[in-house]
């Protein structure tokens, strides 16, 4: 069976708390990255820490979205940091995806689609008229023309994203059960994987409370 790809997201700005994300959470079972959020990437320390990780799949979640010259100089400011991947709303453009794809290097672009936290009523709040999926669809083919290498979207999405999008999908919004927290469209690892994705983002079902407990019990589930 193929091993199951989880970036486990640190979400946090106490560098004792990541190294023992860290730590825990290495084993022969899954394949293991982690994902940095703005929390952990703008905390004193958090940047030098991430210089001197070793070894390990990084994922620099900063969700860019900016005019592309703005993009392409924050991509360059980060290069030291030799991220695996990186992000960058998809809502950005095409200009400022192209722009950004030019300057990653090694780094693999990933295009963020419609975050998790929101569905078809926050949506019209802010002013979309059209549903969830026909936006994600939308942002699927501007990645697929921009040549990004990966595509954030919610695992509810993954079959809307793989008509148009041939490369890598992650998706977060992952819970074990029905508590949905600050997400809004969820499903649990095994229906994630199920429906085609390739990398799953877990947060705080594994890094809140007992990291080792929480870890077997995604083992568990995934068998």
């Amino acid at each position: 069976m193929k091993t199951k790809k989880i970036f486990i997201a640190c979400d946090s700005k106490s560098i004792k708390k990541i190294k023992e994300i860290i730590s825990i959470t290495q084993n022969s079972k899954l394949h293991i990255g982690y994902k940095f959020g703005l929390e952990f990437l703008n905390s004193k320390g958090g940047r030098k820490f991430i210089s001197k990780l070793k070894n390990k799949i990084t994922f620099g979640d900063y969700k860019l979205s900016d005019i592309p010259n703005t993009c392409m100089s924050t991509i360059k400011a980060v290069s030291d940091l030799k991220f695996n991947y990186l992000t960058i709303h998809i809502n950005s453009g095409i200009e400022a995806l192209k722009a950004a794809k030019k300057v990653c290097g090694k780094t693999k672009l990933v295009g963020v689609t419609v975050l998790t936290s929101l569905d078809n009523k926050s949506l019209k709040e802010i002013g979309f008229n059209k549903k969830t999926k026909s936006i994600v669809a939308q942002q699927a083919r501007l990645a697929q023309r921009a040549k990004l290498d990966a595509i954030v979207c919610s695992a509810q999405e993954v079959n809307t994203v793989k008509k148009f999008f041939k490369k890598e999908i992650i998706t977060p919004g992952i819970r074990f059960k029905s508590t949905h927290d600050d997400q809004k469209r969820i499903l649990t690892p095994k229906e994630a994987f199920k429906r085609g994705a390739d990398w799953l983002v877990i947060g705080r079902p594994i890094t809140k409370g007992n990291i080792t407990n929480n870890l077997k019990k995604l083992i568990h589930h995934l068998n």
